[in-house]
């Protein structure tokens, strides 16, 4: 008998429907932590401030109006995946986008929600609201564990 593939490993990124592209987030929240490029080479610097609309859950309170309340939100989307170079090692866009199989902690390789927690990849307590970071002290804030 021949084993299925999963979605993730036949669909093209581009021809995903929305709910399996939304699926495909691990819920790990790295994307909604402020980022900083350097001028010079263009290197980016993950800061462990995150977004004011996140949960300690890792959701954001305003998915559905995040771009609306927030400008320069990241915004995912097929369209934008030969730019997925920034996105963590271990995100599932840049891995399908690179043709990589998905990590077992990943909630649709796992069938539960809470795997990225417990594995410790996601932000869920390692985070700092920007409401109590002043934005010149981003710098301050850069992180190392974001691969």
């Amino acid at each position: 008998m021949t084993a299925v593939k999963p979605f993730w490993e036949t669909v093209p990124l581009a021809e995903m429907s929305r709910e399996q592209w939304e699926s495909l987030c691990d819920g790990c929240a790295k994307c909604c932590l402020h980022k900083l490029e350097d001028e010079d080479d263009g290197q980016v610097y993950y800061t462990k401030v995150v977004c004011r609309y996140m949960d300690d859950d890792c959701r954001c309170t305003e998915y559905q109006r995040r771009n609306e309340l927030v400008p320069n939100c990241v915004w995912l989307r097929p369209e934008d995946v030969e730019s997925f170079h920034w996105l963590p090692s271990t995100c599932a866009y840049r891995l399908v986008y690179e043709g990589q199989p998905l990590p077992q902690w990943h909630p649709l390789v796992s069938g539960n929600a809470e795997s990225v927690h417990e594995a410790g990849v996601s932000i869920k307590g390692r985070a700092l609201s920007e409401e109590f970071v002043h934005p010149d002290g981003y710098e301050e804030h850069i992180i190392h564990w974001v691969e």
